[in-house]
């Protein structure tokens, strides 16, 4: 299998400038935070902006390792993502890992194609029958599509996520598995694994 090597990641280099970066501003800022004539706020919005940037490629970073041992279609599944993400068509893909998910899956329809990006991009085309539910990757396999996944019930209070996304966050608190999803409304990627969800940019991610 073609594995990313992680510790060779061009993201790995880009996490280290960044927070290298940040590490300089904050202390800047603790040489000036006595001087009365500057105000810091927009110096910490800064410094806040850099924070959601990092934490976006050190995403996209992590998602590439925990996912690129386990699927050899790697490629196609970034690339399928990206291309939903900027059509903004709304997408949820489970990738199996160590532990089994078929007992958390619900009316799936069987597809038993190998991974493609064009294959998945025609699954979540707006009014295909199956584009409403998840897509099941195993290896390099699309074994089910439209299942219905378990919702995450830790997060019922948060408004601003809907179906897909706390889908993704209930089939990984309870499995190993790893999920992509593509918000329908804004096109913004995010990955959930062991029960977290991460958002992430495309571009970021190479392939």
């Amino acid at each position: 299998m073609n594995q990313i090597r992680c510790d060779e990641s061009p993201m790995k280099e880009q996490l280290k400038l960044h927070i290298q970066e940040i590490s300089d501003a904050l202390h800047r800022s603790l040489q000036i935070i006595d001087n009365e004539n500057h105000c810091m706020l927009s110096d910490l919005e800064a410094i806040q902006e850099r924070f959601r940037r990092v934490e976006s490629i050190a995403a996209s970073f992590y998602m590439q390792c925990y996912l690129s041992a386990f699927s050899i279609q790697y490629s196609d599944l970034t690339i399928a993502v990206d291309h939903l993400s900027k059509r903004r068509h709304g997408a949820l893909i489970v990738i199996q890992r160590n532990d089994p998910i078929e007992e958390h899956l619900h009316n799936g329809i069987p597809v038993g194609a190998k991974v493609s990006y064009s294959l998945l991009e025609s699954i979540f085309y707006p009014g295909n029958p199956l584009h409403d539910g998840a897509v099941f990757i195993s290896y390099d396999q699309i074994v089910s599509a439209a299942n219905v996944l378990p919702l995450s019930a830790t997060i019922v209070e948060n408004k601003k996520l809907g179906t897909r996304h706390r889908a993704a966050i209930g089939i990984t608190e309870r499995t190993d598995a790893l999920a992509l999803v593509v918000s329908e409304e804004t096109g913004q990627t995010s990955f959930a694994y062991k029960g977290q969800l991460h958002p992430i940019i495309m571009s970021d991610i190479i392939v």
